[in-house]
């Protein structure tokens, strides 16, 4: 169901010398913000603080009506610089003075000020606009899911450019207020806090606010008819909850999982620390997709993901990237292991917890699944590639990558560095290179060559290597034939694999044949029995 803005690869070293020299070091904000995988991903020469969004929202026609307050600081002179958006806009203002403004290809708004801004200005956008977000199409595709009652923006890397404009990169997070009117009888569900509700002349408006940074994929809005439960965290911390009420059959299995997100939260404060934001809880619009997104403090999730029933493996993924990749963010997509390879192997701590098998047997699970020729072993996770960004080797060779650690440094160290990591980088950015020398700094052990047999070279680590890392060793004894048994928590992990194919129709978000991914399963993979 996703489609990213920018061909991978072959395309993005011409697209970078496209961008002109004077956008990345003059007076014009660069049309990228400097990711190798997206090259035309955010912008250059300011940074954002925060997002105020006015909008109202019509379900019957599909129309948004908005106004967009940016606060933001630059960080070079400008004399022009871009937004992400791709909806028709009516007016720009700059520090309250109209300002011009042009289209440049799919997704740019360029801003020209009626005053030239000098570095370091504090700076206020006001962008009015209008449309409907499931007519537009970026590369023929459209990130806002239509629903019987309304719409829904969840997607990832990019879901803004829909809705909302902005400066659309992980490296460039603010807080929000969201505030959003819709007819009566029906709900806007948003991230963080539901500050206010209030109606008028057979409108009902909704004011949800974010507090603590946020990427822009990471916001999400849902206008339909919901079933809402609420409570709070032992802590204090409000949950909300929000279900459609046209669930039909997965209703009761995706109710029976999502109403134990507080267990899984308070269960992952005494593995990560302490909660990184001011609210908890999850919502199921009924889509068509099977994906499910770490949006910030409330993840979205498909009813698909719960067709078999419940699974609470998905909500702890999701909560748990709200330390791994919410809280700590990516610096470029390259760097996708630190969200989804912490995720995967929260599921496997999980497994631990409920007595449904090891993380260690897991780990020799999934070794012993894929011989070494499998393309499995040809995805790097330390930097997969935009089109392998979220291959099944990254969550499950991630996990891998996570256990050798583990084994590595001993368990006391291993989860003072998961208690530690998103305690010292709370609301930044990192790399995989970050978590490396942090890991040496805590452990103070060598482990460049550990994190490059596992998360950066194309092949199966040897058995001898793997056994010496604690995965697989029963591959050098008699058992070896027989293999690992599997764990009981497999069948439900697995389930899960499709949690971020946000690809259509069998293919990624580029199109590609999923199936090359090693033959795991989950919705729409083949391979591996699941019995």
């Amino acid at each position: 169901m996703h489609r990213r803005f920018i061909v991978p690869s072959a395309l993005a070293a011409t697209l970078v010398l496209a961008i002109p020299a004077s956008a990345a070091t003059g007076t014009v904000g660069a049309p990228g913000i400097g990711d190798r995988y997206y090259p035309a991903a955010g912008n250059g020469g300011y940074d954002v603080s925060h997002y105020d969004l006015r909008l109202k929202y019509q379900p019957s026609t599909d129309l948004l009506e908005g106004t967009a307050t940016i606060l933001a600081t630059t960080t070079q002179e400008l004399t022009r610089f871009n937004l992400d958006f791709g909806l028709p806009v009516s007016e720009v203002r700059v520090n309250g003075r109209e300002s011009a403004f042009a289209r440049s290809g799919d997704q740019e708004l360029e801003i020209t000020p009626a005053d030239r801004l000098t570095k370091g200005r504090d700076v206020s956008v006001v962008v009015r606009y209008a449309g409907k977000p499931s007519e537009l199409k970026i590369n023929g595709w459209t990130a806002w899911a239509r629903t019987p009652d309304g719409g829904v923006a969840a997607q990832e890397p990019e879901s803004a450019v829909w809705w909302y404009p902005s400066n659309d990169h992980p490296l460039d997070k603010a807080t929000y207020d969201i505030s959003v009117s819709v007819p009566d009888g029906t709900q806007a569900i948003s991230n963080g806090v539901l500050v206010s509700q209030s109606s008028k002349l057979g409108w009902t408006r909704f004011n949800w606010r974010s507090d603590k940074p946020q990427a822009t994929y990471l916001s999400t809005l849902a206008v339909g008819r919901f079933d809402i439960t609420t409570d709070r965290t032992a802590d204090g911390l409000p949950v909300l909850n929000a279900y459609s009420k046209d669930l039909g059959p997965h209703a009761g299995a995706a109710r029976a999982s999502i109403e134990r997100t507080t267990e899984v939260a308070e269960w992952l404060t005494e593995v990560f620390g302490p909660y990184p934001f001011n609210a908890l809880g999850g919502y199921v619009p009924n889509v068509a997709s099977g994906f499910a997104l770490e949006t910030q403090t409330r993840p979205f999730y498909s009813p698909r993901q719960f067709a078999n029933g419940a699974n609470v493996s998905v909500v702890v993924h999701e909560i748990a990237h709200q330390w791994y990749g919410n809280s700590v963010s990516v610096s470029g997509w390259k760097d996708i292991w630190i969200n989804e390879g912490f995720a995967r192997y929260s599921q496997w701590l999980w497994s631990e917890k409920e007595g449904e098998g090891t993380a260690q047997e897991l780990a020799d699970y999934v070794y012993a699944q894929h011989p070494a020729d499998d393309p499995f072993w040809k995805v790097k996770p330390g930097d997969p590639g935009p089109d392998k960004q979220f291959d099944i080797a990254v969550y499950d060779r991630g996990a891998l990558a996570l256990q050798a650690l583990r084994n590595e440094v001993g368990d006391e160290t291993f989860f003072a560095l998961l208690k530690g990591w998103p305690t010292e980088k709370a609301h930044s950015n990192a790399t995989v290179g970050d978590f490396l020398r942090y890991a040496e700094r805590v452990s103070g052990k060598p482990l460049a060559t550990l994190f490059d047999t596992w998360l950066y070279q194309p092949k199966r680590p040897a058995v001898p290597a793997a056994a010496s890392a604690g995965i697989a060793k029963d591959a050098l004894s008699s058992r070896a034939a027989v293999g690992p048994e599997r764990p009981a928590s497999w069948k439900k992990i697995a389930a899960t694999n499709t949690v971020h194919d946000h690809g259509a129709h069998g293919h990624d978000s580029h199109g590609h044949d999923r199936g090359s991914q090693g033959g795991h399963g989950g919705d729409g993979h083949r391979g591996t029995d699941h019995r």
